[in-house]
């Protein structure tokens, strides 16, 4: 699974889905789908890892595009832990429409993430576990502090977020659903 930073966002960086899918299958990826517009890429690979995948489809996107994306690419079991794991939802049922997901492109430095008091941004809250930050944000997404820029700033490193309802999506792509609301 890949995930784009910053395409089809305000106008800016604008990819259509079937030329991303292209350029995936160019890339040697299998299956290739597409969910929504904002740069979700579902599909399987048998050679290179994870790293040299994004890499590879990054330059391919600069070279054919000549656009600058962050691209993230997880592994599937990786994903489907992140969907399982998120602390709002073991026993504290928390409305899944202010949930997201901050997925980080590196870990981040401890002494950097030890600076950041999660109590000064209630009722906002947020919980790293490992490269990802569980987001629960009971006034909206849109007006939290706690977006990819904020994120991006505090820990120096590139990230990029998803609601809740695209996480599970992906997720029951992975399962191999059929997704494809970018085409």
């Amino acid at each position: 699974m890949a995930l784009l930073r910053g395409i089809n966002v305000s106008g800016s960086n604008m990819i259509k889905m079937p030329v991303l899918q292209t350029l995936f299958e160019a890339a040697g990826c299998e299956a290739v789908k597409t969910y929504i517009q904002s740069g979700n890429v579902v599909f399987t690979h048998q050679n290179l890892t994870c790293r040299d995948l994004a890499d590879k489809i990054r330059n391919m996107i600069s070279k054919e595009l000549n656009m600058h994306v962050p691209v993230l690419v997880m592994e599937r079991s990786k994903f489907m832990e992140i969907r399982q794991d998120n602390p709002f939802l073991n026993g504290r049922n928390e409305d899944t429409s202010q949930l997201h997901v901050t997925f980080l492109f590196e870990k981040p430095d401890s002494e950097k993430w030890v600076k950041m008091d999660p109590a000064k941004y209630l009722p906002d809250e947020f919980v790293l576990a490992d490269k990802v930050i569980y987001l629960f944000c009971p006034s909206g997404y849109g007006k939290t502090k706690l977006h990819n820029n904020f994120f991006e700033s505090k820990l120096k490193i590139t990230a990029t977020t998803r609601n809740w309802k695209t996480v599970l999506a992906l997720a029951d792509g992975v399962q191999d659903k059929v997704i494809d609301g970018g085409h």
